[in-house]
């Protein structure tokens, strides 16, 4: 897959979650994007690498936390810190992405940016950097919002969603032969996360797709969708960019954060937008949300231990054990089961019931004397 031969294309890497699906291995403290899920390297080491092959090193922005700088400067020292922007606190995806764009218009008011998140997987690589690339080519000639869908193979209520209207063909005949089987869609609309009974509904109409989190659009695009739909957020955005490169960014930014309210991109922009397009994503995707997912996929942790190494199984089968080197696990008439052993904290979980951890860390965080273990 040739790199996309063009300065003006930017990608912004999201890195500011914080983690409480994968608990207690992702914590506050080190979320999911910092941690070692494929052999050499984290995962927004990962990303950053699989993004480099569709735009330029020096075109590639991270923004995340304040208190996960360190983090990114551990995963990725050889980064430029230039490029590194800071959230004084979490606000969801609409700020997200507003401040990013802010940084990248001073940069380059020419700019298409690709928006993809740190912490999730992508199998084939190569796939992905052909739709992303298709995403820029249309951004470019149609000058609308670019989202890739997922198309779904289980009714599941972890992930937003797009509904879209049959495929389309738009402009002229396609110049590059490659990205012919990649589909494209008009989108009708958004949905935020489901029940159960809407995400069975969601997968027998065959028109609803997997929200990927994955977004490509000029910046001129995205910033008069803003000026439409959060006009405040636009002016506040505008201010910022008066600032940038001065000694009071960092401090307008604070204000800014101080009041702004938390709103997610779907919600705030996308629903809103007058011209949105789905790119159909068939590159083995998944965000890794749940543990049963990262059993599913077949991946591990850096220094797992879930091959039979200290573990001893009697009469037990399906169980999987994450646990440090050191520790003896021997599990005795037991099925389907969940271990994962962190020093100060043990999750003991049924196979297929692993998306209630986050219900779990709702309720240490209430819990007077938990908090400390989130």
């Amino acid at each position: 897959m040739k790199q996309i031969a063009d300065n003006h294309v930017y990608a912004v890497v999201m890195a500011g979650g914080i983690g409480s699906k994968l608990w207690p291995l992702s914590r506050k403290k080190s979320p999911k994007q910092f941690l070692h899920f494929f052999d050499g390297g984290t995962m927004i080491r990962k990303t950053v690498e699989r993004i480099a092959g569709a735009v330029r090193m020096e075109n590639i922005l991270i923004i995340t936390g304040k208190q996960h700088w360190r983090l990114v400067n551990e995963s990725l020292p050889d980064f430029d810190v230039d490029n590194i922007i800071i959230e004084p606190t979490i606000r969801d995806t609409a700020t997200c992405i507003a401040l990013a764009t802010t940084f990248i218009r001073k940069r380059d008011p020419d700019a298409v940016t690709i928006v993809l998140p740190a912490d999730h997987l992508v199998l084939d690589e190569e796939q992905f950097l052909k739709t992303v690339s298709k995403g820029v080519k249309l951004a470019r000639k149609q000058r609308g919002l670019i989202t890739v869908g997922i198309h779904p193979d289980r009714p599941e209520t972890r992930y937003g969603y797009i509904q879209v209207e049959p495929s389309v063909m738009i402009g002229e005949e396609n110049d590059d032969p490659d990205d012919d089987d990649i589909a494209l869609f008009r989108v009708k609309t958004f949905a935020e996360k489901p029940d159960l009974a809407t995400a069975e509904h969601f997968l027998q109409s065959q028109d609803f797709w997997w929200n990927s989190g994955v977004f490509i659009w000029h910046v001129d695009d995205i910033s008069r969708e803003y000026r439409r739909s959060l006009p405040d957020l636009y002016e506040d955005m505008q201010n910022v960019h008066a600032f940038i490169g001065t000694e009071r960014q960092d401090s307008v930014i604070e204000d800014v954060y101080s009041w702004v309210h938390p709103v997610s991109i779907a919600y705030g922009i996308m629903e809103k937008a007058e011209k949105v397009y789905m790119l159909a994503g068939n590159f083995g995707w998944t965000d890794l949300g749940c543990w049963d997912e990262v059993i599913k996929i077949g991946l591990g942790l850096e220094g797992r231990d879930m091959d039979g190494s200290e573990s001893i199984m009697i009469d037990s089968k399906n169980v999987f054990v994450r646990k440090p080197h050191g520790k003896a696990v021997v599990s005795i008439g037991v099925d389907d089961i969940i271990v994962v052993d962190t020093p100060d904290a043990l999750l003991i979980c049924k196979a297929g019931e692993s998306q209630k951890v986050v219900k779990a860390v709702e309720m240490m965080r209430r819990e007077p004397g938990l908090e400390g273990f989130l």
